[in-house]
């Protein structure tokens, strides 16, 4: 397979909002590079390289310090390329993988030792083959031991099928993109009310505010995508995280500007606290806890 979407952008601008110190990039990839990592044979999409040096890069150039690295389906449940960029980032990375229901214990310590904490269960059938919902259920509670919490990523209409099963996981759990709502419906839609009532009933939940670029019906600067984010943002401003989602894998229709989606962030978390919990005390807290509040 050839690469099946557009190349991330090659000369992002520098962003005119200057994050406070400290921020963290909570959604972010690494992809490769494919002759030392090879992606999965069993991937719905093949991307370009997008290897740890141009992540890093990316994140001084944005006036980022840290990064959260999460797992990609082009790469399946192999998280050599997520290990090798963690322990290369001088503990300014942390990591979300991806395992199967047959991972060691040996393998979970040392996916830990190299950073991750967490898992993420993807439910979008596009990405991903369907897998048992028991099968997430036993690794929720194997991971649970060592404190890691969850990432799920599903689509809007999935939340009424899902939402017995994504209550009853225990600890945190970190909602990928929004939910992926339907903006073009409004923040007053009946699906986007339920996703914010579910997230009312279940304390337990924080979602990324993430990923104008795939939400939008529009083009930049995502103007359709503000009222959602800080819907949440202002609703919820102790269980919201923000992340470029870089290198923005399988887009077909734009690439967006990494500086411009760091211009986004005033837009959704208008005020210096919601800024400063958005972008540093809510990552801290869920990725580096021994260091949170200092």
């Amino acid at each position: 397979m050839t690469a099946a979407y557009l190349p991330f952008h090659p000369d992002p601008s520098k962003p005119r909002f200057q994050v406070p110190a400290g921020a963290v990039d909570a959604h972010c990839h690494v992809f490769g590079p494919a002759a030392q990592y090879p992606f999965a044979p069993e991937r719905k999409y093949t991307p370009v390289d997008a290897p740890k040096e141009k992540l890093f890069a990316l994140r001084d150039h944005l006036g980022l310090s840290r990064s959260v690295i999460v797992q990609a389906t082009c790469h399946g449940r192999d998280n050599s390329a997520l290990v090798d960029a963690l322990r290369s980032s001088n503990g300014t990375a942390r990591g979300v993988a991806v395992v199967g229901a047959g991972v060691e214990d040996d393998e979970l310590v040392r996916l830990h030792d190299a950073g991750v904490r967490g898992v993420r269960f993807n439910f979008l059938k596009r990405l991903v083959d369907d897998t048992p919902l028991e099968t997430f259920t036993d690794i929720a509670a194997r991971i649970s031991r060592l404190g890691w919490h969850l990432v799920v990523y599903f689509e809007a209409e999935d939340l009424e099928r899902l939402k017995s099963f994504l209550g009853e996981l225990p600890g945190t759990v970190v909602i990928d993109h929004m939910g992926r709502p339907d903006v073009s419906a409004g923040v007053d839609s009946a699906e986007f009310q339920q996703f914010i009532r579910f997230l009312d009933e279940h304390p337990n939940m924080h979602v990324k505010v993430s990923c104008p670029e795939r939400l939008t019906r529009a083009e930049p600067p995502y103007d359709d995508v503000v009222p959602f984010a800080r819907t949440l943002v202002e609703r919820l401003p102790d269980r919201v995280l923000w992340g470029t989602d870089w290198p923005h894998p399988n887009m077909k229709s734009h690439m967006p500007d990494d500086g411009s989606l760091v211009d986004f962030i005033p837009r959704i978390a208008a005020t210096e606290a919601l800024q400063r919990k958005l972008l540093v005390d809510n990552p801290m807290r869920l990725y580096w806890p021994e260091e949170a509040g200092r």
